[in-house]
């Protein structure tokens, strides 16, 4: 599979990243071992996760989704063939308030190593950014981590423009590491946050981008087409709400037309048209079986055309 740079890190991965949201959440131990040896197999060995995933489920605090990986690590002694992406910044704050200060991250990367039973992380992302502490201190900690071997670059998820600007000048002024990549929402139906002002910013400066939402919660891959499918997910009432309007029919149409030329599913089409865009590196999609994640396997390799591209832009637009 072909591999494409996180910026200018040098740290190379395939197109499509395997979001690790659902491990300890909706993949059990056993469904995300079988997974994860399974991506490493299909070269999808780039995988994203974060210290908080997956709180929101009963019964957990967070971790568990680094607590998984980390033992996988450990029982198939694959480290060197996988990067491993997580992020700092939301853990065991009942307020919501990201926090990036240098104390809170030197505890946050410990904690993460130790789940994760490695000594080095490949990507360690700001989860949200922290308007309450200079980026100037964020940045010295990330810098000192990486020269300490314990990550080997930065990212920035959720940040505007303006203050990513800024961080990346901050960067350049204090001769600090930058941030390599951004991780930003970004589907066929959520555009306009993205590609309006942060493509600029990623394009002007070499960033990597890693997409998240890739399928729009899952509604981009079909499965939800009216409010009787509210069902089918524990995201449904979200979807319904967010996505089920005329807009969104309209993209799953298109979807449908493109899918049936290519005699393949809205799911690969969906991450196809991602792929396809210049400013993409690697959209996160997750998969909970390995059926699904065939499917996963199959996005990466069809390639759509120009008038593919125009029928899916036209349908998407706002």
């Amino acid at each position: 599979m072909s591999k494409r740079e996180l910026g200018r890190s040098g740290i190379r991965v395939p197109k499509l990243t395997f979001g690790g949201n659902v491990f300890g959440w909706t993949a059990d131990r056993a469904t995300s071992f079988s997974l994860l040896d399974a991506l490493v197999d299909n070269q999808l060995n780039f995988i994203d996760t974060a210290d908080v995933y997956s709180y929101w489920a009963p019964g957990n605090q967070g971790g568990e989704s680094e607590t998984v990986i980390g033992e996988w690590l450990k029982q198939s002694g694959k480290r060197d063939r996988v990067i491993i992406a997580t992020k700092v910044g939301k853990m065991n704050d009942a307020a919501g308030k990201p926090q990036l200060s240098a104390g809170y991250i030197r505890q946050a990367v410990e904690n993460s190593l130790r789940r994760l039973q490695t000594d080095y992380i490949d990507l360690y992302q700001s989860h949200d950014d922290d308007r309450d502490t200079p980026l100037a201190e964020t940045l010295a900690t990330f810098d000192a981590l990486i020269k300490e071997g314990k990550v080997r670059a930065i990212g920035a998820s959720n940040y505007q423009a303006d203050r990513l600007e800024e961080a990346l000048r901050v960067s350049e002024q204090h001769g600090l590491a930058r941030y390599e990549t951004l991780q930003p929402e970004y589907n066929l139906y959520a555009r306009q946050g993205y590609e309006q002002a942060l493509e600029g910013v990623a394009v002007r400066h070499g960033l990597g981008v890693i997409n998240f939402w890739a399928l729009a919660s899952g509604f981009l891959t079909g499965k939800y087409r009216s409010a009787d499918d509210i069902g089918k997910s524990q995201r449904g009432d979200t979807i319904v709400a967010r996505y089920l309007n005329a807009r969104g029919l309209r993209i799953l149409e298109a979807l449908d037309s493109v899918a049936q030329r290519h005699a393949t599913t809205p799911t690969q089409v969906s991450l196809a048209w991602l792929m396809a865009r210049p400013s993409i590196t690697s959209p996160i999609a997750s998969a909970t079986s390995l059926a699904q994640l065939d499917e996963l396997v199959g996005a990466t390799q069809l390639s759509l055309n120009a008038e593919d591209i125009r029928q899916l832009d036209r349908a998407s637009e706002e």
